[in-house]
């Protein structure tokens, strides 16, 4: 992830002429795609699925440059999109709260008080702290119940879940655990649907960063070079067995508090993060993190991004007297949330499927094509 945070950071920058100020990281949105496809078909085929979504933004972006963007406006409006930003966040629930109470198959009050604690760390530094600590609450809360598990592990037997036995063992430098991609048709397919959603997150971080550097990057370099950049990270990543990028919106806080917008020390960024990947220690440390401790920050994780969803259709104005609109994001919620699948045979040897996000969000844009704009409410 390090090693293909950086390096696609760099390709980013190359493509769009190191006009824009964006950090490309691991996409939070196609955990679910990566889990379901992962344990259906295995890893190898999660990454062609990621690489395709990555080729499909290529495709978008110049479809972008011909014909403009008001037919991507006609087919994902904000009532899909943020329908299906919120139920990218609720599907991670479960995900988040395994981690916080579960230890095997065994509830654990311990588990769940680290988790508890990380949780109102995160909270504190979010509403509490300002500046630069308010920005990073996530990774304040994460070091801050790592810290308490390393503390009460010290006290009691039961909080000792951290152990750097494998920090020792590993060698300082090393080259990053590199895998494959296999392609599939239903991975193929989940993943580009799923990126219909992140290519909306894409156009909302690229809008933002334009108004807080105050250059309209819709236009220079143009969001067919934006969006371009972005999905060869994706493409670029994938190849080497890492997770699909996306524009960082934490990247945009950062920028907004210090006022620092240069290109360069995002490439800067960058570099760090691609010569980190080649630390083997640093990825032990990472590795060491107590499973509650990352429960319980992805308890505020995770509903950060349903969360953005409710903010998407707010800030839009989303008028849920209307109908239509309450069609359309109560059938994506429902899909999406309650796990709908569609699933049939295609032949003796393959089974088509499609689920969760994937499925939700083809049924929110096929809604909103063929309802009328205008229904009548009482």
């Amino acid at each position: 992830a390090l090693f293909t945070a950086g390096t696609g950071t760099l390709l980013y920058i190359l493509i769009t002429g190191a006009k824009v100020p964006a950090f490309l990281g691991s996409s939070f949105a196609f955990i679910p795609a990566l889990i379901g496809v992962s344990a259906e078909f295995g890893m190898p085929y999660a990454l062609g699925g990621a690489f395709c979504a990555g080729i499909f933004y290529a495709i978008v972006a110049g479809i972008i440059r011909i014909a403009g963007t008001k037919w991507l406006d006609r087919a994902l409006p904000p009532v899909v999109i943020g329908s299906v930003i919120i139920v990218i966040g609720l599907n991670l629930a479960p995900t988040a709260m395994t981690s916080a109470m579960m230890n095997g198959d065994q509830y654990s009050l311990v588990y769940f008080s680290i988790a508890l604690v990380t949780l109102s760390i995160a909270i504190i530094a979010s509403i509490f702290f300002k500046g630069f600590f308010n920005t990073i609450s996530i990774l304040t809360g994460l070091a801050g119940g790592y810290l308490f598990t390393l503390f009460m592990g010290m006290v009691f037997p039961a909080y000792r879940l951290i152990d750097f036995t494998v920090v020792y063992e590993a060698d300082w430098f090393g080259v990053p655990h590199f895998a494959i991609p296999k392609f599939g048709i239903v991975p193929i397919i989940t993943f580009i649907i799923v990126s219909l959603a992140t290519i909306c997150e894409h156009l909302g971080d690229t809008l933002v960063t334009s108004r807080v550097v105050g250059q309209d990057f819709y236009k220079e370099p143009g969001l067919h070079r934006t969006l371009l950049g972005d999905g060869l990270a994706t493409a670029w990543a994938a190849l080497w067995g890492g997770p699909p990028n996306t524009t960082y919106g934490e990247n945009i806080g950062v920028m907004a508090i210090t006022k620092v917008y240069s290109v360069w020390v995002i490439g800067g960024a960058a570099v760090i993060a691609l010569l980190l990947s080649f630390i083997q220690k640093f990825g032990s440390i990472i590795n060491t993190i107590p499973d509650p401790v990352m429960g319980g920050i992805s308890m505020l994780l995770y509903g950060l991004i349903a969360s953005s969803g409710l903010r998407t259709i707010v800030e839009s104005g989303v008028d849920y007297k209307d109908k239509r609109n309450l069609t359309i994001s109560s059938v994506i919620l429902v899909i999406g949330i309650g796990g709908g699948i569609l699933q049939f045979n295609v032949g003796q040897d393959f089974t088509f499927s499609l689920g969760g996000v994937a499925l939700a969000t083809v049924v929110g844009i096929v809604l909103n094509l063929i309802l009328p704009q205008t229904v009548a409410t009482e």
